[in-house]
């Protein structure tokens, strides 16, 4: 099934940005174009962890307008494609997501599968990898950090962990800002982490350029309000400024 025309994949939010930070959420949005039907959910589905990450993008905004930094998000339901898995992965186009069965997404053929790679994974991940380049040709700082939230009860198990920093083969950010969160439940590498495939992006942009990333995941009951939201970016913002006048001196 091919997509609507004129459905927008990505946009990009503050592109001027002077911050050496560029910001990243993946699953942003829970629209799901109507060429493919709502995938056979619900509507009330759709409000659901499992067709975005709750509250990420607000707290992605706010926090690009704090430190200044560029922000690209997906405009597309991670239903859809999720841009933060390769084509490969059974994850990229889930039959399943939590305890949750996707009909639009079972027995997908190959011809299916390549048309959402080429028209959603594809120009989402060109448009990061043009943006990154175009910042090496310039010679600016840069450090990608992607921005997530995560569901307090994950079949059927309570999380404790409030705040996780992700890393796989980049620990400098992380070990800068795990303790810059007294009173929170701050983990590396939980909820998840490196074995569970969710470092794709950072993996296949920012480690190959040697730029130093992290994924930032939040409880999604912490950022459900825009007010929540304000202060999660305002929290997040002082470490990682303290982190951007220091990256120069990592290189």
């Amino acid at each position: 099934m091919d997509m609507a025309a004129g459905v927008e994949v990505f946009e990009w939010v503050n592109g001027e940005g002077k911050s050496p930070f560029v910001l990243v959420c993946e699953h942003a949005s829970n629209h799901i174009p109507a060429a493919y039907n709502r995938l056979g959910l619900a509507e009330a589905d759709l409000a659901r962890h499992i067709a975005y990450d709750i509250g990420a993008e607000g707290t992605a905004r706010l926090l690009s307008k704090l430190i200044d930094a560029p922000l690209l998000v997906q405009k597309v339901s991670r239903l859809v494609y999720d841009c933060n898995r390769p084509p490969e992965s059974p994850g990229a186009m889930p039959e399943l997501s939590e305890v949750f069965e996707i009909p639009g997404n079972k027995g997908l053929g190959a011809a299916a599968r390549l048309a959402r790679t080429r028209e959603i994974y594809r120009p989402f991940n060109h448009a990061l990898e043009q943006y990154l380049d175009a910042r090496a040709a310039e010679g600016r700082p840069t450090a990608v950090v992607s921005i997530h939230s995560f569901t307090r009860v994950y079949k059927g198990k309570r999380r404790a962990v409030d705040l996780g920093l992700l890393f796989d083969r980049d620990t400098w950010l992380a070990n800068m800002l795990i303790k810059s969160f007294p009173g929170i439940s701050a983990m590396l590498n939980e909820p998840y982490g490196p074995k569970d495939g969710v470092l794709h992006l950072l993996n296949l942009h920012a480690a190959p350029r040697g730029l130093h990333h992290l994924m930032i995941e939040i409880c999604n009951d912490l950022i459900e309000s825009e007010r929540n939201q304000q202060q999660w970016a305002q929290r997040l913002s002082i470490p990682l400024l303290q982190a951007g006048a220091k990256l120069g001196e990592t290189k």
